[in-house]
């Protein structure tokens, strides 16, 4: 009898494992916990089937960010655990518009909760003189614009897609205001030149040259004046759809992305920056 039970049991796994690789991507998604209700310990056992199921790195975090649709949405959820900013260095129970694309890329690059986490330090904090990075409130990456012209895992392509003349630029010092106070307190700004789409160039064929899944940023013009570029960010996928933690719906979500920056109303947004997720710097 034991024999039999043996064999049944085995005959049963086998048959969990085979549906397991022959269900589709997308079911497969939809077979996992819900993120956001998961400990430390429960992610750290999902990412590796991650890094099993997608082995190519634009898929898994493709496939993760999907995962997350539904999020709740909670703004500035994330800090260095220690004053000024006591919120958690990394977390998947809340998002916003940042958190959502930099917590994704962590996840995406790592096998558990630890690991992403390290991966977040890396992501989310400018190096030290001495090229180490300890999480700060005045060494994190407070802008869009600046991480994503600086940093090696989120690389601007904007001007790889249009040529140069059909793109609007902007001149401006980050982290300052009009009248020469700095935005936020840290001791530091940044003279740039930007090129970004403008919307006139934003459509269903510019949408086809893009990678299976990009980074997003949304230029607000009217926040030029306060020393910032951005006014929001989110990924672009299969040329078509945007994944970003929403306010107004209280969530991630997805939606058509022409749709979103195009609505009836009017667009809220001046242009758009890509740029790349990239596993390693």
């Amino acid at each position: 009898m034991n024999v039999l039970k043996s064999v049944v049991m085995l005959t049963l796994l086998i048959t969990l494992i085979s549906c397991q690789e022959t269900i589709s991507n997308d079911e497969w998604i939809a077979q996992l916990p819900q993120p956001w209700t998961l400990s430390q310990q429960e992610m750290s056992e999902i990412l590796p089937q991650f890094q099993k199921r997608f082995p190519n790195f634009q898929t898994r975090l493709k496939h993760f960010a999907m995962w997350r649709v539904g999020t709740p949405y909670e703004i500035f959820q994330l800090g260095e655990e220690i004053e000024p900013d006591t919120d958690p260095i990394i977390r998947y129970d809340v998002s916003d518009c940042t958190g959502h694309n930099l917590t994704c890329l962590a996840a995406a690059k790592s096998n558990s909760w630890d690991e992403a986490r390290a991966n977040m330090i890396d992501i989310h904090y400018k190096p030290l003189p001495n090229g180490d990075k300890q999480p700060s409130y005045k060494s994190r990456w407070h802008y869009t614009a600046d991480r994503i012209t600086q940093h090696p895992n989120t690389v601007d392509i904007t001007r790889t897609l249009l040529p140069l003349i059909a793109l609007d630029s902007i001149k401006i010092t980050l982290n300052k205001k009009e009248d020469g106070d700095e935005f936020l307190e840290l001791g530091w700004d940044r003279p740039v030149t930007l090129y970004y789409i403008p919307n006139s160039q934003i459509n269903a064929d510019l949408l086809a040259k893009l990678p299976e899944v990009v980074g997003v940023a949304f230029v607000k013009e009217k926040y030029f004046k306060m020393g910032i570029v951005m006014g929001h960010e989110g990924m672009i996928i299969d040329g078509k759809y945007l994944l970003h933690a929403s306010q107004s719906a209280g969530k991630t979500v997805k939606l058509d992305f022409l749709n979103y920056y195009f609505p009836e109303d009017g667009t809220f947004f001046g242009g758009i920056m890509i740029f790349e997720f990239k596993e390693n710097a």
